[in-house]
């Protein structure tokens, strides 16, 4: 696969078949991109499990840190990478251990590591790299149009909005 671009299709397809999702490097800081990716995606209906070593015996927004992907108790559909680009090997190569395998690696932006993507897409799995799912989301979702920023996504509807609480798109996922 090219990765230096991807189909939006295929991004919103990940996005969309995805439930639960192993974030490798979560932090608790608020202060830390981790933290509001994390915070979003669970606010988006995703099970997310934050799996932190260093963290171990704390939580975060309710859920305790995990110090492997091992330590895992059934499957996941995602594991997201946010560590440096050196550490997306080990991660995969752990991932691809589990049983199941999940379907999708995903590698924080800044984070790109070719011979790990190689390794999961040998094995069957979809990798993207480079790329922020939260980013990704409000972009498909047309959430992030709301603050100004060009999706590149034109649409006619217009959004159902919520009756209570903050505003939030959807892409229409089933839970």
């Amino acid at each position: 696969m090219n990765h230096d671009s991807y189909s939006d299709a295929a991004i919103r397809s990940i996005l969309k078949r995805v439930r639960r999702i192993a974030m490798v490097g979560a932090s608790e800081n608020p202060a830390k991109p981790s933290f509001f990716v994390f915070k979003y995606l669970v606010e988006r209906g995703y099970d997310v499990i934050p799996v932190n070593p260093g963290r171990v015996g704390t939580e975060m927004l309710g859920r305790p840190f995990l110090p492997s992907l091992s330590a895992i108790e059934g499957p996941v559909d995602m594991v997201d990478i946010f560590r440096n680009s050196e550490a997306a090997l080990p991660i995969v190569r752990e991932a691809l251990a589990l049983q199941p395998k999940p379907g999708v690696i995903w590698m924080q932006l800044t984070v790109r590591n070719d011979e790990a993507a190689a390794l999961a897409e040998a094995d069957g799995l979809d990798v993207i790299m480079n790329r922020c799912p939260k980013i990704e989301y409000g972009r498909l979702s047309g959430e992030i149009s709301w603050q100004g920023v060009n999706s590149r996504i034109l649409s006619a509807k217009r959004p159902a909005l919520s009756t209570k609480g903050f505003q939030k798109l959807t892409l229409d996922r089933k839970t």
